[in-house]
């Protein structure tokens, strides 16, 4: 390949980083909000580039699940499936439950110090009310817990999952006007004892506590707020 054939691919990969990150956070923002159109030639226009980077960034977010390719070929942000709820957070307890028990039942100090980041992360964004950094930092700290617990496959799914309910949290922060209350971040230090001292079983408590608390949050929400009778219930 020519150097100037290298430096095209460059160029679009990094304008391909660019539409994608911005497009990401204003789906999980809920700026761009669920079905709306996102159409190839308006976004080359508004991003000023080609056509190509903006695909390979659609592609991506589709990858991610935040947009949908409909029959017609047209591209929408993905719709929050609220009918699947009880499912998915039936999944995520299970996850938060077997990675937090897993991670008291070992020890990796490197491994502990990049939770105990993670939390650092989510405490200032609390502070800060910033929703979406503390989407990030929540996400980024479950996960390291997940690595902590030492299970790969485990730490894949509940990345996964963590993923696709970043809408759905950044629903249930909106519940507080983004003004989490400090409850939230005690909760996440509570963990992170119960880790430390090897407590499997205060460690669970604690998880199926943490998930339940988001589940009833959510439910008022719907219930409230967007008029949409859903039975949500974990195990």
């Amino acid at each position: 390949m020519r150097d100037d054939d290298l430096e095209n691919v460059r160029v679009r990969g990094s304008g391909t980083q660019s539409v994608y990150v911005t497009l990401r956070q204003e789906i999980l923002s809920m700026a761009l909000e669920p079905g709306s159109p996102l159409d190839e030639v308006r976004l080359s226009e508004r991003f000023r580039m080609s056509r190509t980077p903006i695909r390979e960034a659609l592609l991506r977010l589709a990858a991610d699940g935040l947009v949908t390719t409909l029959p017609n070929r047209s591209t929408i942000v993905a719709v929050i499936d609220f009918a699947g709820l009880p499912t998915y957070f039936e999944a995520l307890t299970l996850m938060y439950r077997v990675t937090t028990r897993g991670a008291a039942g070992r020890r990796d100090p490197e491994i502990m110090a990049r939770v105990r980041a993670r939390q650092r992360e989510f405490a200032d964004a609390v502070v800060a009310h910033d929703a979406y950094a503390m989407i990030e930092a929540n996400r980024e700290f479950h996960v390291a817990i997940a690595e902590l617990a030492g299970n790969p496959y485990y730490t894949t799914f509940f990345a996964r999952l963590l993923d696709e309910g970043r809408r759905i949290l950044r629903l249930y922060y909106s519940t507080f006007d983004d003004r989490l209350p400090r409850q939230y971040v005690d909760e996440h230090e509570e963990m992170i004892a119960a880790i430390e001292a090897g407590d499997v079983e205060r460690a669970d408590r604690l998880a199926i506590d943490h998930a339940a608390q988001i589940v009833r949050q959510i439910q008022e929400y719907i219930a409230r707020d967007l008029d949409r009778p859903v039975e949500i219930a974990i195990p």
